[in-house]
């Protein structure tokens, strides 16, 4: 049995996935037995082919492999694929625009180890500018989106712990954020591990929010720390920003219930209402809000199916 299984998804951003692979390889220690699963979710043929070629070319002792996906998954299901073949006591799961600053995965282990409460843990991100990020964040829900985070952590600072902090010491968190997480494969198992359902976007939420019904906590250990390029494997517009309300909604609706996502969906449908008045891009995001925001209108049922052949 491998030490960690760690799985990272390419797609097309194959530079990316290379850098943040070498990273993994040189910052952690060698004594801990690493599993590498590298999921490309449908990228296209250059992209597969630089990566192919480049995993080939790493020493045999790098126990690493690379699985092809025809079509593009998301983040929950793409990760889900690498699961399938993850055999370590903990599962790594690491964005692509991902480096190490230091050796974070032994870091990280040696918490999970001795504190079986933990469920998740995450280390301390920064920019590639070397200024934090938040890591920790509090559980998407009526009251959050309503109210405001700022207004949750100064009502009550334990239950919303400041997110825009440094923290020296190790914090409770509602949850990590995706960009970076360690789980002990047993509970990631118990719980089902990510809900396919949700393309993008409010995975992190999801899975924690199940895991507490486990008993299970996650953590921010600053001590590991790491270099995200935030949003480098995803460019912003109006289609991710539909995406983020199909995912807010159906998560709202799945752990809050009926009347709560009601209510969430009433305030949307009037904001993005006026905001089209102002931003006629945002007409399409209102339509799919009138229609409720339903998961059929997901960018997860736009993907084509895209066969390398071996030509």
């Amino acid at each position: 049995m491998f030490d960690i299984s760690i799985i990272i998804i390419n797609y097309n951003t194959d530079q990316y996935t290379i850098d943040c692979i070498d990273s993994i390889i040189s910052k952690t220690n060698t004594a801990l037995n690493c599993q590498y699963i590298i999921v490309d979710n449908g990228s296209n043929k250059e992209s597969f082919q630089k990566l192919n070629s480049y995993i080939s070319k790493l020493p045999s002792s790098t126990q690493i492999e690379l699985i092809r996906s025809n079509i593009n998954t998301g983040f929950g299901s793409g990760n889900m694929i690498g699961v399938l073949k993850a055999t370590g006591k903990y599962i790594a799961f690491i964005n692509n625009d991902v480096l190490l600053k230091n050796d974070c995965l032994s870091i990280l282990k040696e918490f999970m180890d001795h504190n079986s409460e933990v469920g998740v843990v995450g280390p301390q991100a920064f920019t590639e500018n070397n200024k934090h990020l938040s890591t920790i964040d509090h559980f998407a829900s009526l009251k959050r989106e309503l109210l405001g985070r700022k207004t949750l952590e100064f009502i009550n600072k334990k239950k919303y712990p400041v997110r825009k902090k440094e923290y020296s010491k190790p914090i409770r968190g509602q949850f990590v954020a995706g960009s970076f997480m360690l789980f002990r494969r047993e509970d990631f198992n118990k719980i089902g591990g990510f809900d396919t359902n949700i393309f993008l976007y409010y995975e992190e939420t999801d899975v924690c929010k199940r895991l507490l019904n486990i008993n299970k906590t996650a953590y921010l250990v600053p001590d590991a720390k790491f270099t995200h390029f935030h949003g480098a494997s995803t460019k912003r517009s109006i289609d991710i920003k539909i995406e983020l309300k199909i995912s807010l909604l159906y998560i709202i609706r799945k752990h809050s219930g009926i009347i709560p996502f009601y209510i969430m969906l009433t305030y949307l449908q009037i904001r993005y209402f006026f905001s089209s008045l102002v931003k006629p891009k945002y007409w399409r995001l209102f339509y799919i809000l009138l229609l409720q925001a339903p998961l059929t209108k997901s960018l997860k049922h736009k993907q084509q199916i895209n066969v390398i052949s071996n030509s």
